[in-house]
């Protein structure tokens, strides 16, 4: 496996740094010079460059949700008064088993919609990975009760289901989800199964796939470890660009380590990031605007039901600096190609 050559890789990601980090005063000058940056990566694959005007938008308003809404709900929602400009595409993954959204890349981005693609891998889920902890189950119990009254009263002994705390066993042969699983070798394992499943369901070189990782209170070293060999196994893969969704309260510190593992590769650019933040949130600001110069994505709305043209649809509600935030700059799919 290897990485995209650099002078491609680093247009690339130099557009997604250009595009995600505009300030309310810099705004114009920012994104003329996307523009510039977005016509020579155009230039270097021979193609046209149609979205090097488009990053002078501010943002776009996209959703995502979990369970794959049906074609016919997903056509409603691009039609009429909707806001929504592009879904998230979640990939078939270790804590997202559900394949409701595969194969429909090609369904929906001829409906109009651009695409964030998610691939849900190991959390720790609010404890230490590898560390004994203590699980909720439901036990059998036998009580003893009185019934009846005067000489007809009689005891009698029933079974109830009551919940304990038990040690946890350890994860079955056949889980797939599990924070005992959190470390630098799930990391790299689950790094080259995102890559596969994105060429799999048919998008091209250059596309941006986010790592889902659920908010922590705690980052542990494994779940460090766990996060920078995956973002290391999609580079050396070569195909796609890493990028994380991440909370607020943990955005710093992963952005830290995700741009350590660009840089020890030679990657000068800015990785993606996805970040979810309630507080501020307003769909006519730009991701930057949450707080983090980095944001390419600001989710701000959680778990709320929507109806469009007749179909609801459960969803969180985010803006993004790009109209396909998969697609860091779709034109220049054939410059990775060329760098085979």
């Amino acid at each position: 496996m290897r990485r995209p050559s650099r002078p491609i890789a680093t247009v690339v990601l130099s557009v997604a740094t250009l595009a995600s980090c505009q300030s309310d005063s810099a705004r114009e000058s920012v994104a003329d010079a996307s523009a510039q940056v977005a016509i020579a990566a155009a230039a270097i694959s021979g193609q046209d460059a149609p979205l090097a005007n488009e990053v002078k938008n501010a943002s776009y308003m996209g959703f995502d949700t979990g369970t794959y809404p049906g074609d016919e709900a997903m056509r409603a929602w691009r039609t009429g008064n909707s806001p929504y400009k592009w879904t998230g595409y979640y990939l078939p993954s270790p804590c997202h088993q559900d394949e409701g959204w595969s194969g429909k890349r090609d369904t929906l981005t001829a409906m109009g919609y651009g695409l964030a693609v998610l691939y849900v891998g190991q959390q720790t889920w609010g404890r230490k990975p590898g560390a004994p902890h203590m699980v909720r189950v439901s036990v059998p119990k036998k009580v003893a009760t009185y019934v009846g009254k005067g000489r007809h009263r009689h005891r009698v002994t029933k079974t109830v289901m009551k919940t304990v705390l038990r040690k946890a066993p350890p994860p079955r042969a056949d889980a797939t989800c599990n924070a005992d699983f959190v470390g630098g070798a799930r990391g790299m394992r689950d790094g080259v199964d995102a890559a596969l499943r994105t060429a799999r369901e048919g998008f091209p070189r250059g596309t941006t796939v986010f790592l889902d990782i659920e908010r922590m209170d705690v980052i542990h070293q494994s779940m460090r470890d766990y996060y920078a060999a995956w973002v290391r196994a999609v580079l050396d893969d070569g195909r796609y660009v890493p990028g994380i969704y991440v909370h607020t309260d943990n955005a710093n510190t992963v952005y830290d380590d995700v741009k350590a593992v660009y840089t020890s590769v030679g990657l000068e650019g800015e990785p993606p990031f996805w970040v979810a933040k309630s507080r501020g949130f307003d769909t006519t600001k730009h991701p930057t605007e949450m707080g983090h110069t980095f944001a390419a994505i600001w989710q701000g709305v959680l778990d709320v039901k929507q109806t469009w043209n007749g179909h609801k649809i459960p969803i969180d509600v985010n803006v993004a600096s790009l109209p396909s935030p998969s697609s860091v700059v779709g034109e220049i799919a054939a410059g990775f190609r060329a760098g085979e």
